[in-house]
């Protein structure tokens, strides 16, 4: 019973770093508003482990490696420790072992990844309804204008209806079960 709550305090705090670690990327990668509350919480957040790493780790073409090493580490001693809470013989497991941890770490990057921009596109079409607005509207704008406007671009809208978002849940949907459940799969029969 305590390996579970640790198990589950594990996961919330190493899913949740990783997950602002993670938005802070994409929010540098897609120009959201550095200025706006949502944007300036995130790297409040992460700005202990970022600033850091940064010294060691510089960008590269406009993108922030050091917040990507930090998340797919966050992932990796996520898969680690979840196993070693699990009683796995991780000293006597060999090789594989590693390009297995390695796979599904990336494997819970990318997961994470589509379900962040799923929730974007989820959240800003209901603010678009409710409160178009919304001090997070600029920030929302920014993360899925890439995925949403070369769609707005083919698909006309119906009725003043906007029908890019709904395609974008069908992609992900897709993705996440064409793609990233064969492939978690595929690196936990490595155990």
């Amino acid at each position: 019973m305590m390996a579970n709550a640790l198990e589950f305090l594990l996961h919330t705090v190493l899913g949740l770093f990783t997950l602002a670690v993670l938005l802070r990327f994409y929010l540098q990668l897609t120009n959201a508003p550095f200025r706006n509350p949502f944007s300036q919480a995130v790297v409040t957040l992460t700005n202990f482990a970022v600033r850091p790493l940064r010294r060691i780790i510089p960008s590269w073409s406009g993108l922030d490696l050091s917040t990507l090493f930090l998340a797919f580490v966050a992932q990796l001693l996520l898969q680690l420790v979840t196993l070693w809470l699990r009683d796995f013989p991780l000293l006597v497991a060999g090789h594989l072992i590693v390009s297995a941890l390695v796979g599904l770490a990336f494997v819970g990057l990318l997961k994470l990844s589509i379900t962040i921009f799923l929730y974007a596109v989820l959240l800003q079409a209901v603010l678009s309804w409710v409160n178009p607005y919304t001090p997070l509207a600029p920030v929302l704008d920014a993360l899925t204008a890439p995925l949403l406007n070369p769609l707005r671009k083919r698909i006309p809208m119906a009725g003043g209806i906007d029908f890019s978002p709904l395609i974008i849940f069908i992609a992900a949907e897709l993705l996440l079960i064409l793609l990233v459940a064969p492939l978690e799969q595929q690196f936990l029969r490595m155990f």
